[in-house]
């Protein structure tokens, strides 16, 4: 999912979206408004958005204060509902059935930041271990690779 898509999906909903020369943070939420840093790549604004929507759907209050572990906490389910939004298992298997062959190129065709697209993949990790197997694929998440299984 893109930066137009996300955002198209979001203004369905009823959240703003501004494109804006932030200067402390890449994204910032209040209430049903979005601040994208606007000096950024499509696929760096992507990513930023996910989280930010994130934030809208599973965070309370104010966690700005990362100190706090709750705080912290809520960081992290944002960021595990962006990754589960931008990088799933099918759009894993759509990029390898793409011809894509590494991790680079599947974050490329996924238009998400590499390092975006590395951050999920040790969450699937830390989820399902060291691979999963989705239909006819076996997908390996250290070291990250897909393989398509044999009939």
């Amino acid at each position: 999912m893109n930066y137009e898509a996300l955002t198209e999906e979001a203004e369905l909903i009823g959240i703003m979206i501004k494109e804006r020369p932030l200067k402390a943070n890449d994204g910032r939420i209040n209430g049903d408004k979005i601040l994208i840093r606007q000096n950024m790549p499509d696929c760096k604004k992507a990513c930023v958005l996910a989280e930010e929507l994130g934030h809208y759907y599973t965070t309370v209050g104010d966690i700005s204060d990362q100190s706090e572990v709750s705080h912290q906490k809520q960081e992290r389910t944002a960021r595990l509902w962006a990754y589960n939004k931008m990088i799933t298992l099918d759009k894993l298997v759509a990029a390898k059935e793409a011809g894509c062959r590494n991790g680079y190129e599947v974050a490329e065709y996924l238009e998400v930041t590499e390092e975006f697209f590395y951050e999920a993949i040790n969450c699937y990790q830390a989820k399902y271990g060291k691979g999963f197997q989705k239909d006819d694929y076996l997908i390996l998440f250290e070291p990250f690779n897909i393989y398509k299984l044999m009939d």
